[in-house]
């Protein structure tokens, strides 16, 4: 399954082992998902998993950035015309709308309504229901 992962759900993941974005991160990790990211995308990663106000242990951070790089998959990002709420959002739209991919959002009220756009609980019932 292809993913895009905005911020918000990696750095939820990050704080705490538990909960919906702990899961889809362990996903990753166990390479049960197939990420997909950009430039753009890893800068972001970068900015907010540094924040010091965040207090994200390092050592989680660092795994996180090998595991990307190790089993992401790196694009280049084209840039779409589309209307969004918040431009920031756009490297996450942009990046799964062209690689066919699912984006993980928790603020999917930032995004037009679209059938890739998914919540962490939204993806976590659809891949759990393919499961079955």
């Amino acid at each position: 399954m292809k993913v895009v992962i905005d911020t918000n759900v990696i750095v939820s993941a990050l704080l705490s082992s538990n909960g919906k974005p702990a899961v889809i991160l362990d996903m990753l990790f166990n390479d049960e998902i197939q990420v997909y990211y950009s430039d753009n995308i890893l800068s972001e990663y970068k900015d907010f998993l540094t924040r010091p106000a965040l207090d994200i242990k390092l050592e989680k951070a660092i795994r996180f950035f090998e595991i990307l790089k190790n089993i992401g998959i790196y694009t280049k990002q084209t840039v779409s015309t589309i209307s969004l709420q918040d431009e920031d959002d756009r490297i996450f739209y942009d990046t799964a709308k062209q690689n066919n991919a699912i984006l993980i959002t928790g603020n999917i009220k930032h995004y037009p309504s679209e059938n890739f756009i998914l919540t962490p609980s939204d993806f976590l019932k659809m891949m759990w229901n393919k499961s079955i």
